[in-house]
């Protein structure tokens, strides 16, 4: 299944970002590979189905490239496929509830949290963290995008 997203890893996580043109998906994942996540792909991502588990991956004419608004194309970037654990939607900050309900996002019959995020919020890839670390059983959560 071929989507119009970016994801980034970390830790072998990966984080699948999805939203219109111009919503900072790439914005977001250059950030996010600026503190140490790692490319998976960038405007076209592969998703596949085995045991249960999503795996994303770049297209094969699409590895390894990412747009930069401003400067251009690049390519040759490291990247790699991971496990999708997270599905995060980008959207301005007025649409995002304080204190979201749980949510889900499906893909080939398989369920993976999925929250709202603001690509432009200062703490975005603070909270992309937080969540990933959550969506992995590494933090607690008293109520938020996955407790019900």
């Amino acid at each position: 299944m071929r989507l119009h997203a970016s994801c980034v890893a970390l830790d072998g996580a990966a984080l699948l970002l999805l939203g219109p043109p111009g919503s900072g998906k790439s914005a977001l994942a250059l950030r996010l590979m600026g503190i140490g996540w790692s490319l998976v792909a960038d405007d076209q991502v592969v998703l596949t189905a085995a045991a249960g588990a999503l795996h994303a991956a770049p297209p094969p004419e699409g590895a390894g490239l990412m747009e930069v608004r401003g400067l251009g194309l690049y390519e040759g970037l490291p990247h790699t496929g991971a496990p999708l654990a997270l599905v995060a939607e980008l959207m301005p900050q007025a649409a995002i509830p304080r204190l979201p309900a749980p949510a889900e996002w499906r893909a080939l019959g398989i369920a993976l949290p999925r929250l709202a995020l603001d690509a432009t919020d200062a703490a975005a890839p603070q909270k992309a963290a937080w969540a990933l670390a959550t969506a992995r059983g590494m933090l607690r959560q008293r109520a938020g995008f996955l407790k019900p």
